[in-house]
């Protein structure tokens, strides 16, 4: 574990979405960091970030960067974290890893430390931050498992493409304006054209089709089975996070045209019966969760206002029809905070 009452800490991706989260995370919580370290690839290297109103030049990443650093973010992808957490840990630093090459690791403890906090005290140099849409839906999911026992969900998400990086968020603004731009145009007359003459179609990149006023049931990549990693993950990292190796959940994944926080819809079946009364009085008092669920004023979650906000809000809770004993619900989350930035902070606070 961590000794001492200040650390040198570095950031690595610092200059990406979630690294820029961390920045913002560490300084509002007042983690005590005595030095700071972002470090980054050799195309951002020099890129200013800015900490305690103090700019700070990012320095590339090398295996000579992680010398007398005490704890390491990595947020920079799988490849990264695969080549270069080894390094940092051999190096003396404690690891906490926002990639998923860790996850299923079974000497790496994957950690919500408002589920399985203790779980940090058995790691090697080495900690995983779950997949953000599991963090998000486990949020609920786990506090009414402690009160009914939950056997499986039933779950879709609707996720946001600040998910998949700057460049998805730039995608989608590019697409809108595109769109508008050739607003006038009869519906059905032409194809969206963006102003370089490409189609809409043409101007995805990032995602196999415009996204821009477009839903996409595909996040990552499919498997044989016919599901894709991303709706594998709820499953597979549930159970290790709920030390519930029977829990089953079968997901899937949708990638809509909102900015940032994702949302998911639930249906989940308990051992035990179950009212919405109940649900609500455990959902209430749940770390990390908020209750909004007043339906006939309009006050459920939204990803609108979930942008930015630490703590996850759950609501739209009723009992399932289809399911015995079983409540369906909807539960919204910033993956970029709860989902990555501050799950990852809470763990380091921790140690």
């Amino acid at each position: 574990m961590l000794k001492g009452k200040s650390y040198h800490i570095a950031i690595v991706g610092a200059t990406g979405a979630v690294g820029a989260e961390l920045l913002r995370v560490l300084e509002r919580r007042g983690f005590p960091a005595e030095r700071l370290l972002p470090l980054s690839s050799s195309r951002s290297a020099g890129r200013t970030v800015s900490f305690r109103g103090e700019e700070i030049g990012t320095e590339e990443l090398s295996p000579m960067s992680f010398r007398d650093i005490d704890l390491a973010f990595f947020s920079a992808g799988g490849d990264v974290s695969r080549h270069y957490a080894p390094i940092a840990r051999a190096a003396g630093a404690i690891v906490i890893d926002n990639s998923s090459v860790f996850r299923m690791e079974p000497d790496v403890p994957l950690v919500i430390p408002e589920i399985n906090g203790d779980d940090v005290r058995h790691h090697r140099g080495l900690i995983a931050n779950p997949n953000c849409t599991t963090a998000v839906a486990l949020m609920a999911i786990y506090p009414l498992h402690l009160a009914f026992g939950v056997r499986r969900v039933f779950a879709a998400s609707y996720q946001a493409v600040s998910g998949s990086g700057a460049r998805a968020i730039s995608e989608l603004r590019s697409q809108v304006e595109a769109a508008i731009a050739c607003s006038r145009r009869p519906v059905g007359d032409v194809p969206v054209q963006s102003p370089s003459g490409a189609s809409h179609s043409e101007a995805a990149i990032v995602y196999p089709h415009p996204i821009a006023f477009n839903v996409l049931p595909h996040v990552d990549s499919f498997l044989p089975s016919g599901y894709t990693k991303e709706e594998m993950k709820m499953q597979n990292e549930g159970r290790r996070i709920m030390h519930l190796p029977e829990f089953r959940a079968s997901v899937t994944c949708v990638r809509v045209p909102v900015y940032r926080a994702h949302s998911v819809a639930i249906s989940a079946e308990f051992e035990r019966p179950v009212s919405v009364e109940q649900a609500h009085e455990v959902l209430a008092k749940a770390p990390g969760l908020e209750l909004i669920d007043e339906p006939q004023k309009n006050r459920y979650p939204m990803p609108l206002y979930t942008a930015g906000k630490d703590n996850c809000e759950v609501g739209r809770v009723r009992l399932d029809c289809a399911l015995d004993n079983g409540l369906s619900f909807w539960v919204c989350g910033d993956q970029l905070l709860k989902g990555a930035a501050l799950n990852a902070v809470q763990i380091a606070e921790l140690l």
